[in-house]
């Protein structure tokens, strides 16, 4: 399993003061001509386009709104992605300017962010930022959107991770193949260039549609890998970026899903030992926590226990996932506690119901296409497309470094059979000359620290703030994340954090 680095960003800010910034008001409501530029020459030829706001609602603050962007910057004649944008407005006595703000994913829209922006950033972003998200083409609601499937429960629910016959273990390999050319056929006009390559180009638009010379961007999970590609592109369109939750940039893929596994067996242990000690956890009371998740996941393996009518029965693999989504946050641990209790009396409805989470799966049975998007986005931005052998190979050393989390036997194909990438994601460098804030947690299963400090380490100027928590990404852990973040994107140059700050309270 890849896990997709999603971000739980919904954190509530009480903050009453902030720190002390230059505020200078930059207007937005002129049409102007969006051209993509970059010290690359190689950038393709300008681009004109506008964003169409409309109030959302009877909200005031918050605005929604679309704008076209080509599907292929170089060759505009391929058509057009209608991206579709929200902004909650600062106040306009103290804005500074615009905050475009991204979820991660790759593949989860991003527009929920400044339509519940007052859910999740601090009173001072608020007032001096308009907050600005979009659903990255392919995602969301933007459109066209990827689509692959339909049956998740097909591809996902029924995985044995530990085939024992050649039948068992091609079962895998053709599921793996006949989703990527679901992937291929379905997406024949787009795929190609949903890239994050094509996704920062979006975000040079977006800044020239709203008008500034400069901009701020703040993004999660994934959304640091977009913000870094955009700023090694576009270096000199960066007013402030701030990265929460970052991946090596420079590990390969099965590198990168190795660096993962090891960060959710971690957390897992870490998980284990809160059962071990805490009067919360349901799971293997008054017996050792590590032996019966060990015992049920073996179980699991052997034999799958009912979830709910209509439902596949619980498989390991589907455990596994309920595990993996539980781990991005520790609020989620007595849930995942009581699921995994419930479990050990053959009862899977509480893991189906993580499982569903997981999946993004809604109250109609049906699906958004962010999984689908994640996959593809992942698959098209990488280079390597691993063997059948190379990804068995892998599967062995990641099952000897993450034997809980990653068990399995065989490789997951899960780039496999995807068609080669036209335009894989650049190499992130240090193109922009400023300093970029980075956002590390100690106990972070999707992006594990390590991996954060490796993106810092590529930037010209990063400065790593490293925030305790169990949980993927660090803003608005404590009060320290939020000030540090508030300081800098208030002033960039004196407002920025020393190297390896740590919030810890």
């Amino acid at each position: 399993m890849l896990a997709a680095g999603c971000s739980d960003s919904g954190v509530t800010s009480s903050r009453s003061d902030e720190p002390a910034g230059s505020t200078t008001s930059v207007s937005t409501t002129a049409p102007v001509t969006v051209s993509p530029s970059s010290t690359d020459a190689s950038e393709p030829a300008p681009w004109q386009t506008t964003i169409a706001w409309e109030s959302f609602g009877v909200d005031t603050e918050v605005e929604t709104g679309t704008m076209e962007v080509p599907i292929d910057y170089r060759d505009p004649s391929k058509g057009t992605f209608t991206l579709f944008l929200a902004r909650h407005r600062a106040d306009d006595a103290e804005r500074i300017g615009s905050l475009l703000v991204n979820p991660g994913g790759p593949g989860f829209g991003g527009s929920d962010l400044a339509i519940f922006a007052d859910q999740i950033y601090s009173p001072a972003l608020l007032r001096h930022f308009d907050i600005i998200g979009w659903d990255p083409r392919g995602t969301g609601q933007s459109t066209p959107a990827v689509d692959c499937i339909t049956d998740y429960d097909r591809y996902f629910a029924g995985t044995d991770l530990t085939p024992n016959t050649d039948d068992e273990r091609q079962q895998l390999i053709d599921l793996a193949a006949e989703f990527a050319s679901e992937c291929e056929a379905n997406n024949a006009d787009i795929i190609q260039y949903v890239g994050t390559n094509h996704s920062a180009r979006d975000i040079d638009s977006i800044r020239r549609a709203l008008g500034e010379d400069t901009i701020s961007y703040f993004g999660f999970s994934y959304g640091s890998e977009l913000g870094a590609t955009w700023a090694t592109m576009f270096p000199e369109t960066v007013r402030a970026a701030v990265l929460d939750g970052a991946s090596d940039p420079t590990a390969g893929f099965l590198e990168e899903s190795l660096q993962q596994s090891v960060g959710f067996e971690q957390s897992i242990t870490a998980f284990l030992e809160w059962c071990r000690t805490s009067d919360s956890c349901q799971f293997a009371s008054g017996v050792d926590p590590e032996a019966a998740f060990d015992a049920l996941m073996a179980e699991l393996d052997e034999r799958p226990i009912p979830s709910i009518d209509g439902r596949p029965d619980v498989t390991r693999a589907m455990a596994l996932t309920a595990v993996a989504y539980s781990m991005y946050d520790e609020s989620l641990w007595r849930q995942l506690a009581r699921a995994l209790d419930s479990a050990r009396y053959s009862d899977g409805e509480l893991l189906l119901q993580l499982y569903d989470s997981y999946y993004q799966r809604r109250d109609d049975g049906m699906y958004d296409n962010s999984l689908e998007a994640f996959q593809t986005i992942v698959c098209m931005d990488a280079v390597e497309r691993p063997t059948i052998a190379e990804e068995d190979a892998a599967a062995a050393e990641i099952r000897s470094a993450a034997p809980r989390f990653s068990p399995g036997t065989v490789g997951g194909y899960f780039c496999t059979f995807f068609p080669e990438t036209l335009e894989p994601r650049i190499d992130i460098g240090t193109a922009a000359r400023l300093p970029i804030l980075v956002i590390g947690t100690t106990g972070d299963p999707a992006t594990p620290l390590s991996s954060t400090r490796a993106m810092a380490d590529v930037l010209f100027d990063g400065r790593l703030v490293v925030v305790e928590a169990d949980q993927h990404t660090g803003y608005g852990v404590n009060q320290c994340s939020i000030d540090v973040v508030d300081r800098y994107l208030l002033d960039p140059i004196d407002g920025a954090p020393a190297d390896e700050t740590a919030c810890s309270e």
